[in-house]
């Protein structure tokens, strides 16, 4: 409940400061990071919402995946708990993907095969693959860690914060750096666009809508472009609600072959 009221003290905040003529851009980089971390991924002590994923080739051909994202934080910028649930279409119902993400550690992740009744664990060197054959990496569900990458500050607009980011361990990636444009008034990033070791754009992330949620500025449409093939896949996010005081039971290796129905059934209206 505290957090709740100091999240909607800074929004109201926010809104009132809005102008150039009343705030102070923000000059560390390391300030400016952590704060976009929170703003996307540590929203409220915990979170759910219903996702719709469309999937495109280049030739047009088009797949949809339907499922809920659960989330629960230990701390603010510290470790967190991710369970997502597909229900739709048939062939992707009952898959369930389960992640323990570690501030200063690789991640844990588990997929639940339920064609197979098969639990997969995923490796570290997995994260920047396909998640369930779209444009979005398994990475980009829960989150990259902040410390894996150097960062520099490239560029303040009115609008703007714009970040380049290299990685520490080159080989343990696909791409050479990304750049990152953060909304100022929010601290969402709304745009990142990847480049390749040869420096050239092949991946674009962008932010097509958000709203605000319970005082929360909220993503609730974006897109992942592969540049390279003409692919694409945008998400819309629905029915979402933070501050739900989910346990930490939801989120355990059982949970993949029983997810948590209780918290998987869409909400009452606020």
């Amino acid at each position: 409940m505290i957090k709740q009221l100091i999240s909607l003290l800074s929004i109201t905040l926010t809104m009132v400061f809005t102008t150039p003529v009343w705030a102070e851009d923000l000059t560390d980089v390391e300030t400016i990071i952590n704060q976009a971390t929170l703003a996307a991924y540590y929203r409220g002590e915990d979170g759910r919402s219903e996702a719709r994923m469309l999937i495109e080739d280049a030739q047009g051909r088009k797949q949809q995946r339907q499922f809920t994202i659960l989330r629960r934080d230990h701390e603010d910028g510290g470790d967190q708990q991710f369970l997502v649930a597909f229900s739709r279409p048939a062939d992707v119902r009952d898959t369930v993907f389960l992640v323990e993400k570690h501030a200063k550690t690789d991640d844990d992740r588990w997929l639940y095969l339920p064609g197979l009744d098969l639990v997969k664990r995923i490796s570290a060197g997995d994260k920047r693959t396909s998640f369930v054959g779209s444009n979005y990496f398994y990475e980009d569900v829960s989150g990259r860690n902040p410390d894996e990458d150097n960062h520099q500050l490239i560029e303040t607009t009115e609008e703007h914060y714009l970040v380049e980011n290299t990685p520490k361990d080159a080989n343990s990636v696909e791409f050479g750096r990304y750049q990152v444009w953060i909304e100022k008034i929010s601290m969402l990033p709304v745009k990142i666009e990847y480049y390749d070791s040869s420096d050239k754009l092949y991946r674009r992330v962008e932010v097509l809508a958000t709203e605000d949620v319970q005082g929360i500025p909220t993503v609730t449409k974006s897109r992942v472009s592969d540049l390279i093939s003409g692919a694409s896949t945008t998400m819309e996010f629905r029915f979402i609600r933070y501050d739900l005081g989910m346990e930490s039971s939801v989120f355990t290796e059982r949970s993949l072959r029983n997810p948590p129905r209780q918290w998987l059934k869409r909400p009452q209206p606020l």
